[in-house]
């Protein structure tokens, strides 16, 4: 299944030229791609052991330190 996004034409014209240079096949490769990884990511996504290392620098945590 085929869908279509307008565009701006100076975003186009630098969205091929950095396709281009980045070695991609197509500017829709490009899209496709860039798609895809940001996608797969959920949004903001952070692991358990982040969140935890910035509330501690934070100050929000203190495992079992004296303070």
């Amino acid at each position: 299944m085929s869908r279509t996004v307008e565009i701006n034409e100076n975003l186009w014209t630098r969205l091929v030229k950095f396709a281009e240079l980045k070695g991609h096949a197509s500017p829709q490769q490009f899209i496709e791609e860039t798609l895809e990884r940001e996608l797969a990511q959920p949004d903001g996504a952070v692991s358990d052991q982040e969140i935890t290392h910035k509330m501690e620098q934070l100050g929000y945590l203190d495992f079992g330190r004296d303070i």
